[in-house]
């Protein structure tokens, strides 16, 4: 390891205990700070892939690779959700915002990382209409909820919704707040910059490698963050992630497939910041993935993922779907429930989970700023005969303020 990247990442070792991240592995009675879990002491524990429902999809790093992960999903019971706040933008334009397992999961015996590369024959497939027809679009909701503490000042996660044709989240790094800075800026700055580089890439065949590299080179202000952007286009959905954010695909009731998290260690999650100095856009995964009409796209930081197994967050989609709930709603929901298990000390997480697997035993969830973007894919006709207009232009751009959620 060069002295520069050794550099680097000691300095985000102490940027991560800022925000609230874990620290390396040592003997220790202290709880993981800023947390609401507790660690009691290192100790080899769950598999965390294999006990977290940790999925995979076709794909790799956009320099090459990749590797797939798959498992029979199961539904599990919804809580009601509570009062939460929510930025939305749907239907098209530009909108940023400031800011062990559960019992019912059943694993595929086929189910380790490097064994299986198709999904289970539970997903079905040959009664859709799969893209490649120009007339399938994105139907986005969002809802944001700030870590408790950083409300006031609007949290440090981002996220954008544009045309009925992409989505982007980023989770700026809040241990930058010890030095004076806010990660929020960045984080906001880089997906705003992705915006401006998406509006410059023909319409039916962006490439969103060149559109991080843009918004990457374009983004000045200090801090670091993740990036994730997903964009429908005639070749089917196209995604590009790096970090700890990341988005499922569902259909049909079960998790088609997921990003796998990118990491350098436990709790350590690839960054992007201004410069050359961090995590480059050649280092995040890229992929494509066939969609069809009825399928449902949840896109979110690590306040969702690190709190939610994936058999959660379907079971809120399948109860949503059935409902006829839009997107905003869905992804209502969604944090809602995120929220609720990130503040409960005892229930099992994916983030505990991790941690017990890193060699720590923690419990609970982890409080985060919290952002889910739901997106129905939905067919050109289906959206003109409910009277949402086929196409809407322009720009939008939430001031940052939050608004009440309805309460369920």
């Amino acid at each position: 390891m060069s002295p520069a990247i050794a550099l680097q990442r000691a300095a985000a070792w102490l940027l991560r205990g800022a925000a609230g991240a874990g620290a390396p592995r040592a003997a220790s009675s202290a709880a993981l700070p800023g947390m609401g879990g507790a660690l009691l002491s290192p100790a080899r524990g769950l598999q965390g892939r294999e006990a977290a429902g940790f999925l995979g999809i076709w794909g790799g790093p956009a320099a090459g690779g990749g590797g797939s992960w798959w498992f029979r999903c199961a539904a599990s019971s919804v809580p009601r959700p509570g009062l939460l706040m929510e930025q939305l933008l749907v239907g098209g334009g530009r909108s940023f915002a400031t800011g062990a397992a559960p019992e019912e999961v059943s694993f595929s015996p086929a189910a380790r990382e490097a064994d299986v590369s198709q999904p289970e024959k539970s997903v079905g497939t040959a009664d859709k209409t799969m893209l490649g027809d120009r007339s399938l679009k994105l139907v986005s909701g969002v809802c944001y909820l700030p870590h408790p503490d950083k409300e006031e000042t609007g949290g440090e996660d981002a996220h954008f919704i544009w045309d009925e044709q992409a989505i982007g989240i980023a989770d700026g790094v809040g241990g930058w707040a010890s030095y004076g800075i806010d990660a929020g800026q960045y984080a906001r700055d880089i997906m705003s910059n992705a915006v401006t580089a998406i509006e410059e890439e023909p319409k039916d065949s962006i490439d969103l490698t060149r559109v991080l590299e843009k918004a990457h080179s374009s983004t000045t202000v200090p801090g670091s963050s993740t990036a994730c952007i997903i964009a429908i286009t005639n070749q089917g959905i196209q995604a590009i992630n790096l970090g700890d954010s990341g988005f499922i695909v569902i259909r049909d009731g079960c998790t088609l497939c997921r990003s796998p998290v990118q990491q350098h260690d436990f709790n350590f999650s690839y960054q992007l910041q201004s410069g050359n100095s961090s995590d480059l856009p050649n280092a995040a995964q890229v992929f494509k993935v066939p969609v069809a009409s009825g399928d449902v796209i949840v896109a979110g930081t690590d306040g969702l993922f690190d709190n939610l197994y994936n058999n959660d967050i379907t079971a809120v989609v399948v109860h949503a779907t059935r409902a006829g709930l839009e997107p905003q709603v869905t992804a209502q929901k969604i944090a809602a429930l995120a929220r609720q298990r990130a503040q409960d000390k005892n229930r099992p997480t994916p983030f505990s989970t991790a941690a017990q697997d890193a060699g720590y035993r923690y419990y609970g969830g982890k409080l985060d700023d919290i952002t889910v973007v739901v997106s129905h894919v939905k067919k050109l006709d289906d959206l003109i005969f409910a009277g949402i207009p086929a196409a809407v232009k322009g720009r939008s751009q939430n001031s940052g303020a939050s608004s009440s959620c309805l309460q369920k």
